[in-house]
């Protein structure tokens, strides 16, 4: 019963949870206390990068020999074209993500409008936002088929193969 989602209702909470790990990443990870300052930016990177595309992946129905069809090969790459989209909306609109020790210096609109030592060129910014189309294509295509695969049985095997056999 949990895995029966139709396909749009998969990347949708699949991109809310890209969402919500982008803007945790918003925030500076010096504002945390203690021991929440290495734990919480690598949940939000966790949420962003892995759980998204498994989530959705997971929760989409599909038939029992259905395995890796044409819309499940889509779905990676759908879906970290869509979250690009977000991720360059709150680029330009709030502010790139902030490294481990880094500060949140605004948006990026701002940024590349003004002058100065916070100033942002294009080409840094273009830079920044490939590098995140990268990654965002590598792992979303890799963690739906890797998920999809583990679903179907794939990983399974059956052992000895003479009578008494037993599936692993």
């Amino acid at each position: 019963m949990f895995n029966k989602t139709s396909y749009r209702r998969g990347i949708i909470e699949g991109v809310i949870l890209y969402t919500l790990g982008r803007l945790g990443s918003l925030i500076s990870p010096v504002v945390f206390p203690g021991w929440l300052f290495l734990i919480l930016p690598l949940i939000f990177l966790v949420l962003q990068y892995v759980i998204a595309p498994v989530w959705a992946t997971r929760r989409i129905a599909s038939t029992k020999r259905e395995r890796l069809s044409k819309r499940f090969w889509l779905l990676g790459p759908r879906m970290a074209l869509i979250c690009f989209g977000i991720d360059l909306v709150l680029s330009l609109c709030v502010g790139l993500p902030t490294g481990p020790f880094g500060v949140q210096l605004g948006p990026g609109i701002m940024r590349l409008m003004s002058h100065g030592k916070e100033a942002l060129t294009w080409l840094d910014f273009a830079g920044t936002e490939v590098r995140s189309l990268v990654t965002l294509l590598a792992f979303y295509v890799m963690a739906v088929v890797c998920s999809r695969l583990a679903m179907g049985g794939f990983l399974r095997f059956t052992m000895p193969a003479g009578g008494n056999r037993v599936t692993l």
